[in-house]
C-alpha cells in the first residue's frame, strides 16, 4: 500500500482500515459477530455517558430533590455528580470549538448525516443532549484550552482560512445532525472513557479522516454504523499514538521529542547539506515536525491526500516508522527552496507545506526509497 494506495471502491479502504487498525480480525468468519458486539457496546456507552446524565440533569432542573446537603452545584468533592458534570462541560466546550472547525475547506462535516443517531434524536426523549449542554453552558472558552504545543502552531494556514466563518455555526434543526456533531459525540465519549488523557486539541484532526472514510462508505450497511466503527478505530489508533499527546512524556523515549529528533537524524544521514542549513538557521524540528508527527500530517494536506497518506501509514508494519520517512522526504523534496531561503521564508515553507497539484505520490515514493535504502 505504500505506493499503490487502497482502493475506495466497494468499501475496500474502509474494510482495510478496520483490519489495519485492529478493529476487525483477519478471520472473515468472525467479522459479523465482532461488529455486532462492538456496536452494541457503543450503544451502551451512549446510554451511560450521554443519555443517563442528560436525564439526571433534566430532572435536576425540574426538581430540587437531587440538590441535597451532600451533593449540590457548589460541592467541591471530586466525587460529586455536579462536579463531574461541570468538568465534563469544560471538555465538551473545547471539543465543540474544535470540531466546528474540522476541515473548513471541505463542506462534508457541515452536511447532515443520512443516519442521525436515533437514540439521541428521538423526540420522545426529554433529556439534555450534548447540543443543549453546549448551548446552555456559560463557561468561558479561555478556561478550557488544552493546546500544549507552545511555539508550534497546531493548526495549519491551509486549514484555518475558513475557520472564522465556521465559528458561528448553528446546529441543524430538530431530528437532523451534522457530521461534525457526530464527531463531537465520539470525542466526548472517548474523553469520558480515558480520563487520564481526556481530550487534547488535535484529536479532532485524527478522528475526522477516519469518520469521513467510514461515513462515505459505498456499502450502506456499514455506512449506517460509521459512528460506532469510527469510535473503536480511533480508540485503537490513539492507543498507539497517545504518547504524542501527553506532555509529561514529551522528553521520554516514547514521546514526541524523540520522534522529532529522529526526523533530523534521518535527514542528516540522507542530506547533510540541508540538515546543516536548517541547523545554521536554528530551525528546530519542533517548529514544524511537532504538528506533522502528532497529527499524522492531517493538517498539512487536503483531506483526500491525508487519506491517501494514511493508507501507507496504517499499512506500516513498524507502526508509524514510515511517518518519519515521509516527514524526511517532505524536507528533501523542497531542499532547493530551503537552501535558498532565509529563516522567515523557510519557516513559512515548513508551516504551510507547498504541494503542487495536490499530488502526494512523489512524497510517498521518496519515503519508500528512504525506507528501502536502510
Amino acid at each position: 500500500y505504500s505506493l499503490a494506495g487502497i482502493p475506495f471502491e466497494s468499501g475496500i479502504r474502509c474494510l482495510c482500515w478496520k483490519i489495519l487498525l485492529n478493529y476487525l480480525p483477519t478471520d472473515r468468519v468472525l467479522w459479523d459477530s465482532v461488529l455486532k458486539k462492538q456496536r452494541e457496546t457503543y450503544t451502551h456507552f451512549l446510554k451511560e455517558m450521554i443519555i443517563q446524565p442528560g436525564i439526571a440533569k433534566a430532572n435536576h432542573g425540574l426538581s430540587r430533590e437531587d440538590v441535597t446537603l451532600e451533593d449540590h452545584p457548589l460541592n467541591p468533592n471530586p466525587d460529586s455528580r455536579w462536579n463531574t458534570y461541570f468538568k465534563d462541560n469544560e471538555v465538551l466546550l473545547q471539543i465543540d470549538k474544535d470540531v466546528r472547525r474540522l476541515c473548513p475547506d471541505f463542506s462534508f462535516f457541515l452536511n447532515p448525516t443520512e443516519y442521525p443517531c436515533q437514540l439521541i434524536m428521538d423526540p420522545e426523549n426529554e433529556y439534555e443532549t450534548l447540543r443543549k449542554r453546549v448551548e446552555q453552558t456559560t463557561l468561558k472558552s479561555q478556561t478550557v484550552a488544552r493546546n500544549r504545543s507552545g511555539l508550534t502552531n497546531v493548526s495549519s494556514p491551509l486549514k484555518t482560512s475558513a475557520s472564522h466563518a465556521l465559528g458561528d455555526l448553528e446546529p441543524l434543526g430538530s431530528g437532523c445532525e451534522a457530521h461534525w456533531e457526530v464527531v463531537e459525540r465520539i470525542l466526548f465519549i472517548y474523553a469520558k472513557l480515558n480520563p487520564g488523557i481526556a481530550y487534547v486539541q488535535g484529536m479532532n484532526e485524527i478522528v475526522g479522516p477516519i469518520y469521513y472514510t467510514f461515513a462515505t462508505n459505498p456499502n450502506s450497511t456499514w455506512k449506517e454504523h460509521a459512528e460506532a466503527d469510527t469510535f473503536f478505530c480511533f480508540t485503537n489508533l490513539m492507543a498507539e499514538i497517545r504518547d504524542n499527546f501527553i506532555k509529561s512524556l514529551d522528553d521520554s523515549q516514547c514521546g514526541i521529542t524523540s520522534k522529532m529528533e529522529g526526523v533530523y537524524s534521518m535527514l542528516k544521514e540522507d542530506d547533510e547539506e540541508l540538515y546543516l542549513k536548517l541547523q545554521e538557521q536554528n530551525i528546530k524540528p519542533q517548529f514544524f515536525a511537532f504538528r506533522w508527527l502528532t497529527l499524522l500530517l492531517s493538517q498539512e494536506f487536503v483531506l483526500p491526500d491525508v487519506i491517501r497518506i494514511w493508507d501507507s501509514l496504517f499499512a506500516d508494519e513498524n507502526r508509524f516508522d514510515f511517518l518519519l520517512k515521509v516527514s524526511c522526504a517532505m524536507l528533501i523534496l523542497i531542499r532547493d527552496q530551503l537552501l535558498e531561503g532565509d529563516f522567515t521564508v523557510n519557516m513559512r515553507l515548513l508551516q504551510d507545506y507547498p504541494l503542487s497539484d495536490g499530488d502526494v505520490l512523489p512524497i510517498l515514493k521518496k519515503a519508500k526509497e528512504l525506507q528501502d535504502s536502510k
